[in-house]
């Protein structure tokens, strides 16, 4: 790993990183010392990037290693020498500034970085980690420099979430930022490949690869925009959290190199839906974040969805939210660390650019969600585009394989169908509402207690089929055996249940026996 730092990036020096983390594990800064020093009303706030109670949680606590820490390289308060001192024993305050992480002026000392804990659950387990970034506005007070490199946030989170985490060989990671998605990848294949159109986003990769011990072979970081540093390769499994954020192209508008990828309205996504492809290996998977337009006269899937036919993939496309352009244009100027009481005039601009930007384009709403795309060994068999707003079960990633799977196991004919046996998935429930009196339901819902956490409303005959589920019969002779029972042909009650079983063991309610 290289030696040479990116302006204001940590350097990647092996034996002080080394003595960086045993100095972090040793001081136990991890998610559960940082909490357990904030308590819980801090914690919270901090999370809502309320830093007041977090200072005056660790200020009476400030002879402890972690409110030091968590002093200076969370809320980016300067800090006495001598306890950062003790917070690095090893490493010592000297070695700290060595690797660009923090600058002194006599016995003070102030982070020149944001390092803090991470621990998340995705769909290979449990990971705990320490990751680098830029200090956000919350540190500095100030407005985020446009090579701002982002630290793990909702966006990236919900990604590591939703990823397949089944073994692959060669991984791409698309617009690595600080690394976060390489890591993950890293978990549960050979070799990762991470590109960045920023340096110095690809010098807090590879210092937070080393922080993570993860051996310099297996991960690859490469300078260039979009698909260009690897075109000519193929992957088993692209992941991206790319530069979706739609931002108006006009004079004096700000351009944050984490978010904005230069194009207008939302070609960005567009382009990486239809393009992915040609770096991906027969059978491999892409998934991907992103914004998309809603325009007058047409609903959110017939826009995305004609990116899915143009691509050539199977695609499956979960819609997550749906701002209109006010809200969309005030999240994104805060984002960037304009607000109305900061600078008034900035925050008027900057909104009317947003507004003006969305009005050329008819643009009635903008869309966020989770795009899964895989390209086929033949034609496609899988366009997929819906709307999941209520809470899921996270991590999504296992759901989503095990859909993939799911989708091609039903590729048979209903006539096969008829000679599988099924059965019920231990995480689905079933609920029955009846009128006081009633001795029959209303309304039978089967629902998922994982995954999306699906409730599907199921008639007599759908909920007499899954009721009988239990891997003994057939499809078909459960089928027949409720014709005989209701006394209707076997034939009625197949094109009334088979169609929805099929939603349900590609959904994930039912499963193969075998």
């Amino acid at each position: 790993m290289s030696l040479e730092p990116a302006p204001g990036a940590p350097l990647t020096d092996p034996a002080l990183v080394a003595r960086l983390r045993d100095d972090l594990a040793a001081a136990g800064y991890g998610v559960a010392g940082v909490e357990e020093v904030l308590g819980a009303v801090a914690a919270d706030a901090l999370h809502r990037e309320e830093p007041l109670p977090a200072l005056r949680a660790t200020e009476a606590a400030a002879d402890d290693v972690v409110a030091a820490l968590v002093r200076t390289f969370l809320l980016g308060v300067t800090t006495d020498r001598r306890l950062l001192d003790r917070a690095f024993p090893t490493l010592t305050v000297g070695g700290a500034e060595r690797l660009g992480l923090v600058e002194t002026d006599g016995d003070q000392v102030r982070a020149r970085v944001d390092l803090r804990p991470y621990t998340a659950v995705d769909g290979g387990g449990e990971v705990d980690w320490w990751i680098a970034s830029d200090l956000g506005e919350l540190a500095t007070g100030q407005a985020l420099r446009t090579d701002h490199v982002l630290g793990v946030g909702g966006a990236s989170t919900t990604l590591a979430q939703v990823t397949v985490r089944d073994e692959r060989d060669l991984v791409l990671d698309l617009g690595t930022g600080c690394g976060i998605q390489a890591l993950h990848a890293s978990r549960h294949s050979r070799r990762v490949v991470g590109t960045d159109i920023s340096r110095r986003a690809l010098a807090f990769a590879r210092f937070n690869a080393a922080l993570a011990e993860l051996d310099g072979a297996q991960l690859d970081l490469r300078e260039g925009s979009m698909l260009e540093p690897v075109a000519d390769e193929r992957f088993d499994l692209v992941v991206s959290n790319p530069p979706f954020v739609i931002t108006p192209r006009t004079p004096g508008m700000p351009s944050y190199e984490y978010r904005d990828g230069g194009r207008s309205g939302d070609a960005i996504v567009r382009e990486l839906i239809e393009g992915v492809g040609a770096v991906l290996a027969p059978g491999g998977v892409a998934q991907l974040l992103g914004n998309w337009e809603v325009r007058r006269g047409e609903e959110w899937h017939e826009r995305v969805g004609s990116w899915l036919d143009a691509s050539g993939l199977d695609g499956w496309v979960v819609q997550r939210e749906l701002q209109d352009p006010a809200q969309y244009a005030e999240t994104w100027i805060r984002d960037g660390g304009t607000t109305p009481d900061r600078d008034r005039a900035a925050w008027a601009v900057r909104y009317g650019q947003w507004l003006d930007d969305f009005a050329s384009r008819d643009v009635e709403g903008i869309g966020f969600g989770f795009v899964t795309l895989r390209k086929p060994l033949g034609a496609p068999t899988l366009r997929r585009l819906e709307e999941v707003t209520g809470t899921v079960r996270q991590p999504l990633g296992p759901a989503v394989a095990a859909s993939l799977v799911a989708h091609d196991w039903l590729a048979m004919s209903d006539d096969d169908l008829a000679d599988q046996r099924l059965v019920v998935a231990p995480d689905v429930t079933e609920e029955r509402y009846l009128t006081p009196g009633d001795p029959d339901p209303q309304v039978v819902l089967l629902r998922q207690g994982g995954g999306f956490g699906r409730a599907v409303q199921a008639g007599t005959a759908l909920a007499g089929f899954v009721g009988v589920c239990d891997g003994e019969l057939t499809v078909g002779q459960i089928v027949n055996a409720l014709g005989a029972l209701l006394e209707v042909r076997g034939d009625a009650v197949a094109a009334d249940v088979l169609p929805s079983t099929r939603g349900l063991v590609l959904d994930g309610l039912l499963l193969p026996a075998d």
